[in-house]
């Protein structure tokens, strides 16, 4: 299927989807990155699961400190160590992220509040969920969100062999092309429990390995107040919020951003997303 087919499929399907959820929907948010990132530190697992699952020989990371941005991404690229943390940039900028998704009773109130205070964010979808919900997807890219690759079914990747590990994700990067119109540049492992398979097929791929700063917590619905105080509480120049959109019960994490968000703005900082390369 060529690009031109894909970017009219995604607007017939978000198309769709405006027609059917038009009285709940917001504006629409202007398309196009402008921010690089810096490898600057590793984020720890996410999820209940993760603690007990990991073994001692699983390849972890540790937090790193004193690189710089990337350069212009290459057709093939350097395969990291580490996944990219921080986004670089002078002056207040943050990074949202949400994973898991796309989920329909949630992921359209976080898109509709993202459209409301004309904010992008990136998504790291899973692609199971894409294939019942292509229209959110499809409405990510019209709204101007970059869509990551979450793998297809969530697994515990450092369980898994090579052959499986690259299942997962070709499987994601092909159906996000079909609904996106893009192949995703960008790859979260699941509960942040990353491997050199993981590293290396990702590369392979084109994808670039993206870790978080702050983690929310809104995985273990601690209460929309906790979400608040930890997202408020962990804003600095440079962070990258982990949030979920699917998952599990994420009302908690829909009224936060609804909280959050404004103030962040009211405290002048920008919420950008990477630019795409080319």
């Amino acid at each position: 299927m060529q690009k031109d087919q894909l970017l009219t499929r995604r607007r017939m399907l978000f198309a769709g989807a405006a027609a059917l959820g038009a009285a709940g929907t917001a504006g629409v948010v202007l398309a196009g990155g402008d921010e690089d990132t810096a490898v600057t530190a590793a984020a720890p697992a996410a999820g209940p699961q993760a603690a007990q699952a990991l073994k001692p020989s699983t390849f972890r990371l540790q937090p790193l400190t004193g690189y710089g941005p990337p350069r212009a991404a290459p057709r093939k690229l350097k395969v990291r160590t580490e996944p990219i943390l921080q986004i670089s940039g002078s002056g207040r900028r943050m990074m949202l992220t949400f994973d898991d998704g796309p989920n329909p009773e949630y992921t359209p109130h976080i898109l509709d509040t993202l459209a409301k205070y004309d904010v992008r964010a990136m998504f790291f979808v899973c692609g199971e969920c894409v294939v019942d919900n292509r229209e959110l997807v499809a409405r990510m890219a019209e709204e101007g969100h970059v869509v990551g690759n979450h793998t297809w079914t969530h697994p515990l990747l450092t369980t898994l062999d090579r052959k499986e590990i690259r299942s997962e994700m070709e499987r994601t990067s092909d159906i996000i092309e079909d609904t996106y119109g893009e192949r995703p540049q960008w790859f979260r492992a699941p509960y942040g429990a990353w491997n050199r398979a993981a590293f290396q097929l990702g590369a392979a791929m084109g994808m670039e390995p993206m870790a978080w700063t702050v983690d929310t917590t809104d995985w273990e619905t601690p209460g929309t107040a906790t979400i608040i105080d930890r997202v408020e509480g962990g804003a600095a120049p440079g962070v990258v919020v982990l949030s979920h959109d699917a998952g599990g019960d994420r009302s908690q994490t829909v009224r936060a951003i609804r909280e959050w968000l404004p103030h962040l703005l009211d405290s002048g900082y920008h919420l950008t997303v990477p630019r795409r390369r080319v």
